[in-house]
């Protein structure tokens, strides 16, 4: 069992690098708590349950570049890039690139893309839903062949390459690791299947449980081992000092949201071990947690909690 941090905002100090500053407490707390990966957003604007786009969002891959000169062990990724966001043969440029600054840390996480308030705000098209998963398709066989392959050459509907050179190539054999954001049943779980290594999806345990077991479905359809794929799951962890305080943050959360917080893990240590428990019981591989209103102190409490009881 392994366990990532995502960073999803940022706070703003009295001088211009104190927001960068911050950012680099967080990772660096992260990897000497244990955990296997630090991860980012892949917005332009930064979320509504964050504030929205008056808030401070930096540029996904330049953080990763700039994060991974400041760390030496984590890995780095986007949770998850966007596929409306970049051309994915320039994509699997930028993802080598990270890759070999970091010696071989780098993991592409990407997904179809759903911020439409972003898209108009910058002029990125943003498609059907059905298109952009097409577009994903096509971006993902692109990314793997420049990741593995000399010179590839694709035709797709939407994108293209003609003896498309990735020079240098990934540090890490075959490149980087791919991870497919998102639980569409029909769709996207079958994509996880065909051509990516790590899947993420949210939720509680029963419906991750049903997620796992469409995904098996699905690998089994294509010939694919399902082992072949890691199961993460995305959330937001609040540490809590009582149970009462449990009960308190979890009515707060569900007044806020007007409904029940299954995307968020809220509780006492041990409360918080018994849901990884459970979470992993239902096909949970990987965790990885955020903590919006957390310190880097937060970050290595939950390595603590966590991380050093369960991590491999």
């Amino acid at each position: 069992m392994r366990f990532g941090l995502q960073i999803p905002n940022f706070i703003v100090g009295e001088s211009p690098g104190a927001l960068f500053d911050g950012v680099v407490a967080m990772a660096t707390a992260a990897e000497d708590a244990g955990f296997d990966s630090v991860w980012v957003m892949d917005h332009f604007f930064q979320l509504p349950p964050l504030g929205g786009p008056s808030q401070p969002m930096l540029d996904s891959y330049t953080l990763l570049g700039a994060l991974a000169a400041r760390t030496s062990r984590v890995r780095l990724g986007t949770m998850v890039t966007g596929v409306t966001y970049r051309n994915p043969a320039h994509l699997a440029k930028i993802v080598t690139t990270l890759d070999v600054i970091s010696a071989g840390r780098a993991i592409l996480g990407i997904g179809a893309a759903w911020y439409d308030v972003e898209h108009e705000g910058l002029g990125f098209e943003f498609p059907p839903a059905g298109e952009r998963l097409d577009r994903l398709e096509e971006a993902l066989q692109i990314c793997r062949a420049m990741f593995g392959e000399e010179a590839p050459s694709f035709e797709g509907r939407y994108y293209r390459i003609h003896e498309a050179r990735n020079v240098p190539p990934p540090v890490q054999p075959g490149g980087p690791a791919i991870l497919v954001g998102g639980g569409g049943e029909k769709r996207t779980l079958r994509l996880v299947a065909r051509y990516a290594d790590m899947c993420n999806i949210t939720g509680d345990p029963a419906t991750i449980a049903h997620k796992v077991e469409v995904l098996q479905g699905h690998c089994a359809a294509v010939g694919r081992d399902p082992s072949e794929v890691t199961v993460s799951r995305l959330s937001t962890l609040v540490l809590t000092a009582s149970e009462e305080e449990t009960a308190t943050t979890k009515g707060f959360l569900r007044q806020v949201t007007g409904e029940e917080p299954t995307g968020s893990d809220v509780g006492t240590a041990d409360e918080l071990v018994a849901r990884v428990e459970e979470l992993a019981a239902a096909g949970v591989e990987y965790f990885v947690f955020n903590v919006p209103t957390g310190t880097p102190d937060t970050v290595r409490r939950v390595g603590q909690v966590l991380v050093e009881r369960f991590a491999d």
